[in-house]
């Protein structure tokens, strides 16, 4: 076995390893990824359906988590790559919201509804009979 290919699987059964495995340190990061899983769902979803209010308030969560992932002793990598994913998700989600919202994305989508709904013996021609 290659030099580090021996020291990786000697890192991954160290007592350290196993020990962090174990922790708070690992596992609360893992849990976490729920909501920036859900939010990359979310971004295929209607735009009619976001709520700007928690959008807004999941990206200060994130934001003020990454701070604390960063902070504290020793640095919880694992945190702040969750609450960074989840500060982008909720940003595309935001810049939806105000699309839709307040940019005209509505009257768009409204405007395509009304096109759709025209029935297609319209637009036939009329030499078909």
């Amino acid at each position: 076995m290659s030099s580090w290919a021996s020291r990786f699987a000697e890192k991954l059964t160290s007592k350290e390893f196993r020990s962090y495995l174990c922790s708070t340190h690992f596992w609360g990061p893992v849990a976490n990824w729920g909501l920036p899983l859900a939010a990359m769902a979310d971004m295929k979803k209607d735009p009619e359906i976001i709520s700007g209010k928690m959008t807004a308030a999941l990206s200060v969560y994130s934001l003020v988590f990454m701070r604390f992932a960063w902070m504290v002793q020793p640095r919880n990598h694992l945190l702040f790559a969750c609450h960074f994913t989840n500060e982008m998700c909720q940003l595309v989600q935001g810049y939806r919201f105000i699309s839709y919202n307040h940019l005209g994305g509505r009257e768009a989508a409204q405007k395509l509804q009304q096109v759709e709904a025209v029935p297609a013996a319209i637009s036939e021609p009329a030499s078909k009979q």
